[in-house]
């Protein structure tokens, strides 16, 4: 496998480009503050290469999140469109109505249901699971939840998950996401659906989108994807076939970067491991 190879910034490697579709947590925020340079170099590429897709594995539709962005102080100088699970989720879950289902997530990720013709109610009346999340996820791990998936595993219950991501960052702490509740039903033998990052619906709708904004279809070998996640941003972007650059500095920090610098080596064991490749490496998003 090829080691990728070190950039020094996205200047760098932009005019092999055409389209960015770039993660959000981890990349261009924390969870709790923005990253100024990272802002900086998707502005530089949109005004100088071409449209800039941000691509979540947030379990919302869109809208929320631009608002969200707009928090962190990320306006649309530094992104074209913004695609999530969320939109190609709700296909998913349109598909299943009226269900019912069993809403298992924080109310902050309701608006994913909003005009969707879904009934809700208890675990034990359900006939699949719409998961977004741990219901607290300050505080509860997927273990809590062992005891009422096998019970729904053992009723045959379906899981649609919202949210691939295990983990993000949130400030200094790493919290569970709906990937790692998905995680543990299928080790139970449970039966789960997702449409985000590392599955093929989202990056369908985010070719989709830059190709409208190009007005022409999409040369994939100058599609640049950017994440911080191996599981999710990395290993989505190989099953595409898409070039990928790793940002170091998200959840896998701690063992890739020690005092601001890649650890010499350290990338390329964590894709070997996971059997992955990557053609770029940066320690943080930059211009």
């Amino acid at each position: 496998m090829t080691a990728p190879r070190l950039a020094s910034g996205l200047s760098e490697i932009a005019p092999h480009y055409d389209v960015v579709l770039c993660d959000i947590w981890g990349v261009i925020h924390n969870g709790v503050e923005s990253f100024p340079a990272a802002r900086e170099a998707l502005a530089r590429f949109k005004a100088e290469h071409g449209p800039v897709i941000l691509i979540s594995n947030a379990p919302r539709p869109n809208a929320p999140i631009v608002t969200q962005l707009a928090g962190f102080e990320v306006t649309e100088d530094s992104f074209t469109e913004v695609v999530t699970s969320g939109d190609g989720t709700r296909t998913l879950l349109e598909e299943r109505a009226p269900g019912p289902a069993w809403q298992l997530g924080p109310e902050r990720d309701w608006p994913l249901y909003e005009g969707l013709p879904l009934q809700f109610t208890s675990l034990e009346e359900a006939k699949f699971i719409a998961c977004t999340g741990p219901f607290d996820d300050e505080n509860e791990t997927p273990e809590d939840y062992r005891d009422r998936f096998r019970d729904a595993v053992s009723r045959g219950l379906e899981m649609v998950c919202a949210n691939p991501d295990i983990v993000v960052q949130r400030g200094e702490k790493l919290v569970y996401c709906g990937g790692a509740l998905a995680q543990l039903y299928e080790a139970l033998d449970g039966r789960v659906v997702m449409a985000g990052k590392p599955h093929p619906p989202i990056y369908e709708l985010a070719l989709a989108r830059a190709s409208e904004q190009l007005g022409r279809p999409v040369d994939r070998s100058r599609v640049l994807c950017i994440g911080d996640g191996l599981g999710t941003d990395i290993r989505g972007a190989n099953a595409q076939g898409l070039d990928a650059l790793f940002i170091a500095s998200g959840i896998h920090a701690e063992e890739a970067v020690r005092d601001g610098q890649l650890k010499p080596g350290v990338v390329e064991h964590l894709l070997g491991i996971e059997g992955l490749s990557a053609r770029w490496a940066m320690t943080d998003l930059v211009w």
